[in-house]
């Protein structure tokens, strides 16, 4: 078979798969009311992509295949692939953006690789967030933490919480929408953070000087030693680093692999206490990493109930899908290392 009626045949195989996907999703997804899911994550193995819907407009990505495919014919491939889910979901052509993604360094997956300026704003119930589809690699809103966004939600009004490597802050969100007392979102991005001062702002909470909702602009590592030598603390910690990351407005590098014991050591001495003998009032660590393999064992945080989380991020559009690693941490005993 040459090289055009393979992509042919390819093509088809994912029209079938998509128009069957969407088929099924869009009727759970109006019950839950949502308007941004996953589609397809590889699952037909010869078509490397991930697919997702963002209302009217798909933004998905094309994984590096483990061989060498000539350039011009890659990209003959991916947009004869764009055209078939345009067509299997009744969508224009021109809102089907598909990327190419290799294995990321540093913060290269955040960094802009466009100028097509296409937004959206996406539901999760009576929750709205700011998405761009064309100019970066990710949008702006990171579908496998829907479950993350709606737990943390659930459990953050009243309390202190703080946002590590916060991105466009719909974690925040989540948490200030709740009722949380206060919500400090930390990243290194004026980008993002902005992005998500927006995101509050769809959303009607208040981000003014003089708010609760605070977004600082600072290295994570440096942030935490400041914070750990004023005696702060939070009732809620969410920790979401980077794999990798050699940002030069950093103070060193970070390798999660071999930083997550010191970056989660320097969180848990900055949650509150909370009531004694009452594991509701006790502050929480939420940690989650997308680094291949990533396993955490109990051993290695004495005196802390540690949840592998990992099964309860599992939504309708992710049944089999490789999640990210996700534990809690909550102090079992009185832990002053």
């Amino acid at each position: 078979m040459d090289s055009d009626a393979k992509t042919a045949a390819q093509a088809e195989l994912l029209f079938n798969r998509l128009s069957k996907r969407h088929r099924h999703l869009k009727k759970w997804a109006r019950r839950i009311g949502v308007d941004a899911y996953r589609l397809y994550d590889r699952d037909i193995p010869e078509i490397p992509l991930v697919i997702d819907l963002y209302g009217d407009a798909v933004s998905g990505a094309l994984y590096k295949r483990p061989y060498e495919k000539d350039e011009a014919e890659e990209e003959r491939w991916l947009a004869a692939m764009a055209d078939s889910a345009a067509e299997a979901l009744g969508l224009k052509k021109e809102l089907i953006f598909l990327k190419q993604r290799e294995r990321q360094r540093g913060n290269s997956q955040y960094e802009k690789i466009g100028k097509g300026n296409i937004w959206r704003e996406v539901h999760e119930g009576d929750l709205r967030f700011r998405v761009n589809l064309s100019d970066y690699l990710d949008t702006g809103l990171f579908l496998d933490a829907r479950k993350r966004r709606s737990l943390l939600r659930a459990e953050a009004a009243g309390k202190r919480v703080l946002n590590l490597f916060a991105y466009t802050c719909s974690l925040s969100v989540c948490a200030a929408a709740s009722g949380a007392s206060e919500v400090d979102s930390v990243d290194l991005s004026n980008t993002y953070l902005d992005w998500g001062k927006a995101n509050f702002a769809l959303n009607g909470l208040d981000t003014d000087t003089a708010s609760a909702f605070r977004f600082i602009r600072e290295d994570v590592l440096s942030f935490l030693s400041k914070a750990k030598a004023k005696h702060l603390a939070w009732d809620i910690i969410i920790l979401d680093p980077p794999s990798f990351s050699n940002s030069k407005k950093m103070q060193t590098d970070l390798d999660i692999r071999r930083d997550y014991h010191t970056l989660i050591k320097n969180c848990l001495a900055l949650l509150s206490p909370g009531t004694p003998g009452e594991a509701s009032r006790k502050g929480k660590l939420w940690f989650s990493s997308n680094a291949r393999g990533f396993h955490l064992a109990d051993e290695e945080f004495p005196g802390f109930q540690i949840k592998n989380m990992q099964k309860e991020m599992e939504d309708e559009d992710l049944k089999g899908k490789k999640l990210p690693a996700c534990y809690t941490f909550i102090q079992s005993r009185r832990n002053d290392a």
